[in-house]
């Protein structure tokens, strides 16, 4: 039997919100594995809709770098110690420096940029992780960083012809894309990108919870199917409703454009970066 420490019921509590008695129970059934324990207290309805991502300690800031005529994009989030360090002029100006020479070469080697920093700034700094995006064809390559400098989006959005590159609608339409990842924090662009074994999960924990126990075989999986179905609404970007518009879709938002600008427009990928998530 694993040791249930007060230190991983605390974990536990932090990725859920759930009662610290509920967390501890969840962690002996699942003999010490958060995963597991994360799941049973779903089931049981303690946990809070979606897990929690794992945050770790780490201060920072995400930095971008769009090339002129927005063809190609970098996203970079740089670590230091200190959340003061952060709202530093000088470490701002290091990751902005550390994006556009990612834009310059992917294989760029910035290990002396960094210690370079790290001597002058004072704090340990690391350039966690980092994302190149370059259009393939007719398209836009965008990012958004949010206030404060903890989110950063970079998308690329397609386009049929290469005069809609152009078009001020067009240009809109992505910038509104932008901040609809920061603000939704979607995982997939559609349904066909989420991984089979993420949708049985959520089928599983579904037709496990106590508010779906009981209930006849012929009405479970139209039920299981409308849990799904909103689950989709928050997981995948095309299904969310638009910030600007809650009654419309994304889809429907990025269709209406495409239909007034008489073209075929398209939401390629896109990666949402925040300072000290888990990443897997």
């Amino acid at each position: 039997m694993a040791e249930i420490t007060p230190a991983l019921v605390g974990k536990l509590r932090e990725m859920t919100s759930a009662g610290l008695m509920d967390c501890k129970k969840a962690l002996v059934e699942a003999n010490g594995d958060l995963d597991a324990a994360v799941d049973t207290l779903r089931k049981k309805g303690t946990a809070t809709a979606a897990k929690k991502a794992t945050r770790d300690a780490n201060e920072g800031i995400i930095a971008q770098h769009i090339t002129p005529g927005g063809k190609l994009g970098v996203l970079v989030e740089i670590n230091c110690e200190t959340d003061f360090v952060a709202r530093n002029d000088s470490f701002r100006a290091f990751g902005d420096d550390t994006a556009k020479k990612i834009a310059a070469d992917a294989n760029v080697n910035l290990e002396s940029d960094r210690e370079a920093a790290v001597a002058k700034i004072g704090e340990n700094i690391k350039i966690a992780r980092n994302a190149r995006m370059e259009v393939s064809g007719n398209g836009l390559v965008a990012a958004y960083i949010h206030a404060g400098s903890k989110i950063g989006v970079l998308v690329e959005v397609g386009a049929g012809k290469e005069s809609t590159v152009a078009n001020d609608e067009f240009k809109q339409l992505v910038k509104d894309i932008t901040l609809q990842i920061a603000a939704g924090h979607p995982h997939a662009v559609s349904r066909e990108q989420v991984a089979p074994e993420v949708i049985a999960k959520e089928r599983e924990i579904a037709a496990n919870s106590d508010r779906l126990k009981g209930k006849p075989p012929q009405a479970m999986e139209k039920i299981l199917q409308g849990v799904i179905d909103k689950f989709f609404q928050t997981y995948c970007l095309v299904d969310q409703g638009f910030v600007k518009n809650p009654e419309q879709t994304i889809a429907q938002h990025v269709s209406e454009v495409a239909k007034k600008i008489g073209d075929e427009i398209t939401i390629r990928r896109f990666v949402r970066f925040q300072v000290g998530e888990a990443v897997a």
